[in-house]
């Protein structure tokens, strides 16, 4: 006799499963895409820390209990608590609790060879782009995936044509509306065709004093000589969650840079997934965190060099203050056939605060004999002789403490290759600095 073994769900678990079998029925991809998500998580339901993947993040017992699905946003009370990147003039697309506002947003006049439409309005129309939707899965179960997948009912699709060069970046802007807490579910799919060249900006921010959830996730498909530029700014409320997934499928010879630049939410989750599948593409991935009070921030990465001849760098710098905690997990997986791999990964912290706390865990994995591959993680407090060198030519304490943590996540920040955006990263940097001083 076989005894069943159930696991015992908390009350958050119990609601979302509650919400996930309340889809609708439909024999379409999609429709079979969301419910294959969602009995993954019924399966598995949210990590815990004997999850490796989730050791330091304990979702299990930060989301004790699942806040309802977000209506619709109002479209003045959306545009009120929008905070634009004024120095990156971008081409702005408002995703307000989960939902494309096109009253905000703005998608007149696209550039040749740019296509940008709604997630929603892409599936009302049967777009045959979203038989790509979906096509990127981590190797293992991710919980926020999986509610993303099953709950997300609109973002954004946009596609660049081979060989176009679009001028200016497009950002889509998340923001959460509302004065109660509810959870947000927005799923975008960007495809940048070969030899493109483009820019993309993701930000996200929401009202002070509401415990609302941010769940979001972005599929990146890379063509073959394809330029590539990802931005992110987080800056939720001090009160919120936020929960990021980055896919990204990289093409031959192409180029991606992303950087992500985190200084909001009570709790913040950005996973990243990279596999690059073509020969001799070279990537990126910066970060750059200052968290503050009891803010819990993780980034954690999965780069797989697949194919032969590839470069990757990673470094995330994190800024810690108070009681704050960060999180670096990396690993670069490079695999048998992925000769001549180049991978290199430094997480670097300074902590500022008596009860802050980093933890890092850089990883290799190496199944080919060729390569040039290392990884690194440093943490420490700020350098008592450059401060010292600062305060005898009678710079105040606080002064110098800001230019020497400026310059710190400087390094990360000029990674950024375009000029306005990276203007307007280093203004939120210094406007960090100066709450703090």
């Amino acid at each position: 006799m076989n005894a069943e073994i159930r696991p015992i769900r908390t009350p958050a678990e119990q609601a979302l499963v509650a919400a996930l079998e309340t889809l609708p029925a439909g024999g379409d991809r999609l429709a079979e895409l969301r419910r294959t998500a969602a009995r993954s998580f019924t399966e598995n339901g949210l990590p815990h820390r004997r999850v490796e993947e989730w050791k330091y993040t304990d979702l299990r017992t930060i989301l004790r209990e699942a806040v309802p699905l977000a209506g619709p946003a109002a479209v003045a009370r959306a545009e009120a608590g929008l905070k634009l990147l004024g120095e990156a003039r971008a081409r702005r697309i408002v995703v307000a609790n989960g939902a494309v506002v096109p009253e905000l947003s703005d998608l007149a006049d696209l550039e040749p060879g740019l296509s940008i439409v709604s997630l929603a309005g892409a599936i009302a129309q049967g777009d045959e782009r979203l038989s790509r939707l979906g096509g990127l899965v981590p190797a293992r179960y991710d919980a926020a995936l999986a509610l993303n997948t099953a709950l997300a009912k609109d973002g954004v699709l946009i596609e660049v044509a081979p060989g176009a060069t679009i001028e200016r970046p497009v950002q889509v802007a998340s923001v959460f509306v509302g004065e109660a807490p509810a959870a947000s579910y927005a799923r975008n799919l960007v495809i940048v065709g070969a030899g493109a060249r483009f820019t993309y900006v993701e930000s996200f921010e929401g009202p002070e004093g509401v415990a609302y959830q941010t769940n979001s996730a972005t599929e990146f498909l890379v063509g073959d000589e394809a330029h590539f530029d990802v931005v992110r700014a987080q800056d939720e409320s001090a009160t919120a969650v936020h929960l990021s997934t980055l896919l990204f499928d990289v093409g031959r010879e192409a180029l991606l840079h992303a950087f992500g630049f985190a200084t909001g939410a009570s709790v913040a989750r950005t996973s990243l997934y990279a596999t690059l599948s073509g020969n001799d593409s070279k990537v990126a991935f910066n970060g750059a965190a200052l968290l503050k009070g009891r803010q819990h921030g993780d980034s954690t990465l999965f780069v797989d060099h697949a194919v032969p001849g590839c470069e990757s760098r990673e470094l995330f710098k994190h800024v810690l203050d108070d009681s704050s905690r960060g999180v670096f997990q990396g690993k670069i997986v490079v695999r048998q056939a992925a000769q001549k791999t180049d991978g290199r990964m430094m997480s670097r912290a300074l902590v500022l605060g008596d009860d802050a706390e980093m933890d890092n865990k850089p990883e290799l994995e190496i199944f080919a004999d060729d390569v040039q591959c290392g990884h690194g993680a440093t943490c420490g407090a700020i350098d008592e002789e450059l401060l010292f060198y600062l305060r005898a030519r009678g710079i105040p304490l606080k002064e110098a403490q800001s230019l020497l943590v400026q310059a710190f996540v400087g390094e990360a920040i000029e990674t950024v290759e375009h000029d306005g955006l990276r203007d307007a990263l280093v203004a939120r940097a210094e406007g960090w600095l100066k709450a703090r001083a």
